[in-house]
């Protein structure tokens, strides 16, 4: 039996529609569900039971639940970098993950876990996860969770007694269905179909680093159906255990990203940038701490046994547009 935390945000709730997508069902859903609306995305889904996050460790201190779990995925945490409050997130996005990892390896079970490109910060050293151990110590995230994040990469090379195998997924930019109740945080797929929907038009930030024209700020693009298929294949395969990138390997740039969501909910393909994106300054308090280019080095995986093709950002913007975003229904 599968654990997944964080089951009923973006990523966790998705895997368990991969998950469903193969009769695979024997799942324990852990989340805190609250006054968001989360609990859309696991209204279709199938999974054996519900553990409230709050109560988790309780519920595996009984060792007839504990000899149920075969691996944990670990997505629940706090994913905003804009959180603030440090001592949050080290509770959260640390001592949380320390203990599930804990957990795995006294039952030598696998455990993968969410990591983030965010551990990169500027991208100065790069972003490539096959440098040392030592290397990735070097990395100098942008904001408090960043730095949650890599905190527990780096404790996690330390330890002598470890699960199976483990794996830290370093995730890119992430968008697709499910991710509706992120709000300032969904993609900006998501916010540029709404922007498009309600004004015609799409806005994004200036830019504010010599090199890059408005809108042009690159990022590497992930579509959720390609993450989820990469966390199916760490569960199913045996792999090096350590930190793995998940993104294309190719960035593009946000005007592209916000021009495509516009043809798709027009279907039309001929829309040109200048008639439906304009320009807005971007917050002084973003400024010093913006990431201009982000683009994950995929060998990796690939070396790990990947095969499997991405969406290229067309298509997958296209898929997330028509067949959820423009639906009544639009969860997976």
């Amino acid at each position: 039996m599968i654990l997944i935390t964080g089951a009923a945000g973006f990523i966790g709730s998705a895997l368990v529609w991969r998950l469903n997508e193969e009769g695979i069902n024997d799942i324990i859903v852990s989340d805190k569900l609250r006054s968001a609306e989360k609990w859309l995305n696991l209204r279709k889904r199938d999974y054996a039971d519900w553990v409230d996050r709050d109560e988790l460790f309780d519920w595996l201190a009984v060792p007839a639940n504990a000899e149920k779990i075969t691996a944990v995925v670990h997505m629940g945490a706090c994913s905003a970098t804009t959180e603030k409050d440090g001592d949050f997130l080290m509770k959260n996005n640390y001592e949380f993950s320390k203990k599930l990892w804990d957990f795995c390896a006294d039952r030598d079970i696998k455990y993968v876990y969410a990591s983030s490109a965010a551990t990169y910060g500027m991208g100065e050293l790069g972003y490539d996860d096959e440098v040392s151990v030592e290397e990735l110590k070097k990395l100098m995230p942008l904001n408090k969770y960043g730095y949650s994040k890599k905190f527990f990469d780096d404790w996690a090379f330390k330890q002598e007694k470890a699960p199976k195998q483990w794996t830290g997924v370093k995730f890119f930019n992430v968008y697709g269905p499910q991710e509706y109740h992120k709000g300032r945080m969904a993609s900006m797929v998501f916010h540029a179909y709404n922007q498009y929907k309600e004004n015609g038009l799409v806005k994004l930030f200036t830019s504010h680093k010599e090199g890059y024209e408005d809108g042009w700020q690159l990022r590497d693009f992930v579509y959720i159906k390609d993450v989820v298929n990469v966390l199916k294949f760490f569960l199913d395969n045996e792999v090096e255990s350590g930190v793995y990138n998940l993104g294309t390997g190719k960035c593009r740039g946000f005007y592209e990203l916000a021009l495509n969501a516009v043809r798709a909910s027009a279907d039309n393909y001929e829309i040109e940038g200048k008639d439906v994106i304009e320009f807005t300054p971007m917050p002084e308090d973003l400024r010093g701490r913006y990431q201009y280019f982000t683009e994950a080095a995929m060998n990796k995986l690939v070396k790990a046994g990947y095969t499997e093709k991405f969406h290229t950002l067309e298509e997958g913007v296209k898929d997330y547009v028509q067949n959820y975003l423009s639906k009544e229904d639009s969860y997976l």
